[in-house]
């Protein structure tokens, strides 16, 4: 086996700017440089016997930040936050928080949208959307002959 000396020129070092991204490289970099800083929180939607329930993370945000409205059975989840940034600092990068975002859901016909609660406790905003009287499970009956 031979070792082999590589002595690079100096313009292929990597500059003060490079070697920090490096270190910080992620995901993100394949995608695109803000792909992080521009994408929409994460949502669980649950269905129950009454009704769903969405969990929309986003923390760092406080509920007066949302807007959550019900057009023609579209739900609409909307945020906007504004950000003071100092003079002084000068970010490198920055994928710290969502500065705004939309996220819409068609609701089915089952759902009741005059019926519709939403909290925002610790950093996930939760929505129950309750049922129709009408698209509620029954319980199974037994029909007799005659």
């Amino acid at each position: 086996m031979n070792l082999v000396r590589f002595k690079p020129a100096a313009t292929t070092w990597p500059t003060f700017d490079r070697v920090f991204d490096d270190f910080f490289k992620d995901i993100s970099t394949t995608v695109g440089r803000d792909s992080l800083v521009n994408s929409k929180p994460a949502v669980n939607i649950v269905e129950n016997k009454d009704g769903f329930a969405i969990e929309l993370a986003a923390p760092g945000l406080t509920k007066e930040d949302f807007n959550v409205s019900v057009e023609k059975n579209t739900l609409t989840i909307s945020a906007s936050k504004e950000t003071e940034q100092e003079e002084s600092n000068k970010y490198r990068r920055r994928e710290f928080s969502y500065l705004t975002f939309k996220r819409s859901f068609h609701l089915p016909n089952t759902i009741d949208a005059n019926n519709i609660t939403a909290k925002y406790e610790n950093g996930v905003l939760s929505l129950q959307l309750a049922k129709k009287e009408e698209a509620k499970e029954k319980p199974a009956r037994t029909i007799e002959i005659g």
